[in-house]
């Protein structure tokens, strides 16, 4: 028989050290992690995809059932009926092409601005507005644009970074 994957319960807040425990015995795993953009600076900028589960590659006839049910950090592993419950391969695939799409798709709205530059706001009250980026504010969710509001007065306003695009030079 063949290595297949499972999925395998971790104790609250393990993952990481079960995978670490699973590398170390030189069992394929894939622990599907998510870059997030924390409010505070030292939280975690990756969380489990499926928090308290993870997928490793097991032989049962190459490799005995205790030597991963005992590691530190596992819960159980994810059966039905008393039988450990096998995921096909492309359902991995799948899930790995996913978890890289959506950390793809997780960018910083202001990466590459620079002061001066002018942005669009998408949304709010000031929404179709035309403004000039000045600077990215604590915690990168907000900036300060200038808004020309009257003739050649600038208003200074904060807004999230979410509501502004970069405004594309026509040539």
């Amino acid at each position: 028989m063949t290595a297949q994957w499972y999925a395998l319960q971790s104790k609250p807040n393990q993952e990481q050290l079960l995978w670490y425990q699973l590398e170390l015995n030189r069992i394929e795993t894939y622990l599907p992690l998510l870059s997030v953009r924390p409010v505070n600076p030292r939280a975690r900028k990756l969380v489990p995809y499926f928090p308290g589960y993870l997928f490793a590659r097991l032989d049962w006839h190459s490799q005995s059932f205790s030597s991963v049910a005992w590691l530190p950090g596992m819960r159980r592993i994810v059966a039905f009926d008393g039988e450990p419950a096998s995921l096909p391969e492309h359902l991995i695939a799948g899930l790995r092409a996913r978890v890289e799409q959506a950390n793809q798709e997780q960018t910083d709205p202001l990466s590459g601005l620079r002061r001066g530059e002018p942005v669009l706001v998408k949304a709010g009250p000031f929404a179709g507005y035309e403004a000039i980026f000045d600077t990215r504010l604590n915690g990168g969710e907000r900036a300060r644009v200038l808004l020309r509001y009257i003739a050649s007065l600038q208003v200074s306003l904060e807004i999230p970074a979410a509501q502004l695009e970069r405004v594309r030079l026509r040539r």
